[in-house]
């Protein structure tokens, strides 16, 4: 009947698949009304921007901002660093020439100190002669201490020949002869200061031998109650020499030490029955 509804079950299968397909198309052909009070109301931020959204846009510019001037701080500074990166550089290159200028100059002295050591070398050696020719030429002098002024009157040599026997007990093979006698230093006119050493040069190298080991043996010697010594004569570096060895002697007898000083300036220290020479105090 007309108004019943279709039996499916009596309709083929090819008849229901283009009903479906039919009914399908007009599905989607007719347009769907909205109904104003059962749809959705419209969300806001699919038709406008949001507020928040906006201020979040401003602080994202100044932000920008912000970092585009610290970097363009940081190139200011860059730049001038690399200024002061240069100028240390020229400077480190002047430092290096002055530098380079100066091992030169170390290089010159090393020579020049060099050469004045070898030189200092020399001299010490042509020095240490010097002083051995003139104890050499002093060998027949002896040095008399202790005479008053004036006692010798006016010749000197007349006055040691017949003195100087008498006083050190002492006869000789040969007469005593001087080839010169005097005093050294200013002349004094009063008794009250030391008076001056006499230098006296013998003939004979003998008796100045024979003086000297009994003056080593027998000094000090008196004449009208004054004290008189004899000794060598050396030049001035060898008595220096001698008395730094003389200043030793308290030293090593406190140390049981037997020692000796011989010409011109050499001491020897035995110790333990060994025996070594010295010549130089330090």
């Amino acid at each position: 009947m007309p108004g019943n509804k279709p039996n499916h079950k009596h309709v083929s299968k090819p008849a229901r698949q283009l009903l479906f397909s039919e009914a399908l198309q007009h599905k989607r052909l007719t347009p769907t009304k909205i109904n104003p009070q059962t749809s959705p109301p419209l969300n806001k931020s699919t038709t406008m921007p949001d507020k928040d959204q906006s201020t979040t846009m401003d602080r994202i510019l100044q932000e920008i901002t912000t970092v585009s001037r610290r970097i363009e701080g940081m190139d200011a500074s860059i730049t001038s660093l690399t200024l002061e990166t240069k100028s240390m550089r020229s400077d480190i290159a002047g430092f290096q020439s002055r530098v380079t200028g100066l091992e030169q100059r170390m290089g010159s002295l090393e020579t020049q100190i060099n050469t004045s050591q070898v030189r200092e070398q020399d001299f010490i050696y042509l020095r240490s002669k010097l002083t051995d020719m003139e104890d050499r030429s002093r060998r027949d002098n002896i040095r008399i201490l202790g005479i008053p002024e004036n006692e010798e009157g006016s010749d000197m040599q007349t006055f040691l020949t017949s003195t100087l026997p008498k006083m050190i007990s002492l006869d000789f093979d040969l007469p005593l002869e001087f080839q010169r006698a005097h005093r050294i230093g200013p002349k004094r006119f009063d008794n009250s200061s030391r008076p001056r050493p006499i230098i006296a040069c013998l003939l004979r190298h003998n008796q100045t031998r024979q003086i000297l080991q009994v003056a080593r043996n027998h000094s000090p010697f008196r004449i009208d109650q004054h004290e008189i010594r004899i000794t060598a004569d050396y030049s001035k570096e060898t008595n220096e020499r001698r008395k730094a060895f003389l200043a030793l002697r308290p030293r090593l007898r406190k140390l049981e030490m037997k020692y000796g000083l011989f010409d011109p300036a050499r001491m020897w220290v035995t110790k333990n029955g060994v025996s070594k020479d010295f010549y130089n105090h330090d």
